[in-house]
């Protein structure tokens, strides 16, 4: 397997995640946006970054390139798909999962350390993990709050696709603990096939041993379960 990367003007996540992948033994290649995904791809990370300066709205205009085309048909071919931050911002606005990521609820940047509580283990980014585990991973972003029409949103939680939401170190969720104001506390969700994910919390942040916890190291082994 060889996941492909793809870099935006403005993507700044992309070499940490390429890192991050290695060291867990998964190939991994960034990819210009504009040279197009490689023949049969095996796997694609969208990173975090502030692609096209974030302008319109995060993730817009990346959403927008020609490649996110070859994105999408990959993804209904079953090809895993994780979108991280502002990978999770393009994701949204290209359609790949439902919702969008808009100005925090304190309309400041947040960059911090939180905690996740894992909602579901039976998916790819979530099968290294029991359901109910609490993971710390970092957020870093402007525009995080995940909002989405009620009614389709309880259609979302009864469809199982939150696979992750913020809360304290014990697990529990509410507006104390929710760092952006996303509708019921949402972190992740998951698209139409549970190979294609997107999550604002950075889990390649939190895999290199040397650099401090690794939570995230399981989110990025769904390359290899999918």
């Amino acid at each position: 397997m060889t996941v492909s990367i793809i870099r935006f003007g403005g993507s700044n996540c992309d070499r940490d995640a390429e890192r991050a992948l290695e060291h867990l033994d998964i190939d991994a290649e960034i990819v210009w946006h504009e040279d197009g995904l490689p023949e049969d791809p095996s796997g694609i990370m969208l990173p975090g970054g502030f692609s096209y300066g974030d302008y319109l709205r995060a993730g817009a205009m990346a959403a927008r390139s020609p490649i996110m085309e070859e994105v999408r048909e990959a993804a209904a071919d079953g090809v895993p798909v994780l979108g991280v931050c502002n990978g999770a911002q393009i994701g949204c606005e290209s359609g790949l999962t439902e919702g969008a990521f808009t100005t925090n609820e304190s309309a400041r940047f947040q960059c911090e350390h939180v905690y996740l509580r894992v909602e579901r283990d039976d998916t790819p980014w979530t099968a290294a993990y029991e359901e109910g585990d609490v993971i710390e991973i970092p957020i870093a972003h402007g525009e995080g709050r995940y909002e989405i029409d009620d009614d389709r949103l309880a259609e979302l939680e009864d469809e199982d696709r939150i696979i992750f939401r913020y809360c304290d170190e014990n697990g529990e969720t509410g507006p104390d603990v929710n760092p952006n104001g996303s509708k019921h506390n949402v972190a992740g969700v998951i698209g139409d096939r549970e190979t294609v994910a997107v999550l604002m919390p950075h889990p390649e942040r939190v895999t290199l041993p040397d650099v401090g916890p690794t939570d995230g190291q399981g989110v990025l082994q769904g390359f290899e379960s999918a």
